[in-house]
């Protein structure tokens, strides 16, 4: 198609794209002399109905819109040529190259950049989503934004192309749904034909989670459809936060707008983020709340059971025992009461334990707490708190230990059960949620939250009996 002449004015330069039905191609306008686009749709033998309206619309909706950042409308015409027929979509060119080139060739984007390019992303969405009736891309990927040359300290200017799965609120709720997208930046509910604001900010999530990993999306692991980048992407927790947050897959839980994405990604401590409260094993009482960059596990109390009544009793005759001790010790003549007396104190610190210990099963709890600049584990009874160990930096966190209910054996061979462990590490010190130190028994909660743990801070689950 080299050097034809489409619509009696546009001498084809170069093929850009093409895929079933469809090429898209680099000529000049005889008439400007200027480079424009054509998207090409043409009747072959796989043309499909669904096709034409999606081209239709991609046509009447750049018609429609007015950005800098977005290719302009130009000209739609019918071409009927002994080679092709066919629909024409002229549109403005973009000396630019897609991000997808830039990957391709090997450039790795820091932190800071991917920032800009999603501000700049999500500028463009404010504008399409705010139209009247909303305008969804449905099909934002790294091939689709363009990457205009770095100026001083910014990225270099950022563009979306390429509507031709665009969809309107109103051609939603009018007519037929077609399912388009692509694979591994396609939101769950897309695949149901059903679309929203917040689909587009998925795939925004994307697309930015293949620029800070430089892997497909499609390629990374999966847990209850949550795309797993964190082990492999090199950025700081609040950012990954925001980034689970756009690719959340339950619409209720997912960032919702763009402008509150916009604020969640300029202020991580946004007040207004939705707080997400995960599942948890069947019959578990345990809290674990994420929100912003905070994390909290509350372990509520045991509450009564057969077992602490002997505690209970054991401590009442225990300290009923010290205390006609003590009274009989300062009774003797001064000053030989005070050595026996004195003598007293130990026992009364071990009936004390006792007391401690029965009363925080009905009434203690245990929190673990995270936040952006600390991490805290303290036991809390009534008023009274106590850290085990003390508060220690956040940044300070080296690893977290997960090992699951085993056996060994003793010095004699006796095969001995191990308790599971749950362990965060900060320098020398430990945080222990399970183990025989622990509070937490159950292995199915302890599995949960070494998961959700890992999943929040960014960190691996270590098991040192492993080799």
């Amino acid at each position: 198609m080299i050097g034809e002449i489409l619509g009696d004015r546009y001498e084809i330069q170069q093929l850009l794209g093409k895929k079933a039905g469809r090429r898209t191609l680099l000529a000049r306008d005889l008439q400007t002399q200027e480079l424009v686009v054509i998207k090409l749709l043409s009747f072959s033998s796989d043309f499909e109905w669904d096709s034409l309206k999606l081209f239709e619309r991609e046509a009447e909706t750049l018609k429609s819109l007015s950005h800098p950042l977005i290719p302009e409308y130009l000209n739609y015409f019918e071409v009927n040529l002994p080679s092709i027929k066919g629909f024409a979509l002229v549109q403005t060119y973009i000396r630019a190259k897609t991000l997808e080139e830039y990957l391709q060739t090997g450039r790795a984007f820091t932190e800071a950049e991917v920032k800009q390019i999603a501000k700049a992303l999500l500028e463009i969405l404010v504008y399409l989503h705010k139209l009247h009736p909303p305008v969804i891309h449905r099909d934002i990927k790294p091939s689709n934004i363009l990457l205009g040359d770095r100026s001083g300290n910014s990225i270099g200017q950022v563009y979306l192309v390429d509507f031709g799965s665009v969809q309107t609120v109103l051609a939603t709720e009018t007519g037929t749904r077609t399912v388009v997208g692509t694979y591994g930046y396609m939101p769950p509910e897309q695949f149901g034909g059903r679309t929203v604001a917040a689909s587009d900010l998925y795939s925004l999530g994307a697309t930015l989670i293949y620029l800070v990993t430089g892997t497909h999306p499609a390629d990374l692991p999966q847990k209850d459809f949550r795309i797993q980048f964190e082990q492999v992407a090199n950025v700081s927790p609040s950012f990954s936060n925001w980034l689970k947050w756009m690719t959340e897959p339950s619409l209720e839980r997912r960032l919702s707008s763009t402008d509150q994405a916009i604020a969640a990604l300029e202020k991580p401590q946004w007040t207004n983020l939705p707080t997400l409260v995960v599942g948890k094993p069947d019959g578990s009482k345990i809290q674990l709340t994420k929100n912003g960059d905070s994390l909290e596990i509350i372990v509520p109390p045991a509450g009564f059971d057969p077992s602490i009544v002997f505690t209970g009793l054991f401590a009442i005759a225990w300290n009923s025992f010290i205390l006609f001790w003590t009274i009989g010790a300062l009774s003797a003549p001064f000053p030989v009461n005070i050595p026996f007396a004195l003598f007293s104190l130990p026992f009364w610190g071990a009936g004390f334990v006792m007391v401690y210990k029965f009363l925080f099963h009905l009434f203690g709890s245990i929190c673990l707490r995270l936040n952006p600049k600390q991490i805290s584990l303290t036991w809390e009874l009534f008023t009274c708190k106590f850290y085990r160990p003390r508060a220690s930096s956040r940044q300070s966190i080296t690893k977290l230990v997960y090992v699951p209910k085993h056996f060994t054996k003793d010095s004699e061979g006796t095969k001995i059960a191990v308790p599971p462990q749950l362990d965060i590490w900060v320098g020398v010190k430990k945080y222990q949620l399970g183990g025989t130190g622990g509070v937490i028994k159950s292995e199915a909660e302890l599995e949960w939250l070494a998961h959700e743990l890992s999943d929040w801070l960014g960190l691996p689950i270590t098991n040192p009996i492993i080799s």
